[in-house]
């Protein structure tokens, strides 16, 4: 089950990054002022969807590789939940970004980037969610 133990490991690592994007990095960047904000939010977005994408596609990958080797359904659930980060991203992600790279700095953009960290509160859920379920697949009960 070392395809189940290396999904676990993946589906992990990204809810750890999904809560430090989140819990931390939103927390410090709100404190900046609007044009340190913006400055520090765009390249932050710009290389946290790769690596939280990387991380949904490799878990759903071996989630699914560890279904098909042993027959558990629970694998291909956890591996169906950390995949939805990729349409959730895109339907509730993408269009908020782009409203707010069109956006000069000011209050409007702090609003937007106050609910961007909320809406990205749905991955740490993702994760979390799929998570639990490799480790009820792990335990075998």
């Amino acid at each position: 089950m070392f395809s189940g133990q290396l999904a676990l490991t993946s589906v992990s690592i990204f809810l750890g990054c999904a809560l430090y994007m989140t819990l931390v990095e939103q927390s410090a960047r709100l404190t900046l002022d609007d044009q340190a904000l913006v400055r520090e939010w765009k390249p932050s977005d710009h290389r946290g969807f790769p690596l939280l994408a990387v991380l949904a596609l490799v878990g759903g990958v071996l989630g699914l590789l560890a279904f098909f080797t042993s027959g558990d359904i629970r694998w291909m659930a956890g591996a169906l939940v950390v995949m939805m980060s990729w349409p959730y991203w895109f339907v509730v992600m993408t269009p908020l970004t782009a409203r707010l790279l069109s956006t000069a700095p000011g209050v409007e953009t702090r609003q937007l980037i106050r609910y961007w960290g909320l809406m990205e509160a749905g991955l740490c859920a993702l994760g979390a969610i799929s998570v639990a379920i490799f480790l009820w697949a792990l335990s075998g009960t």
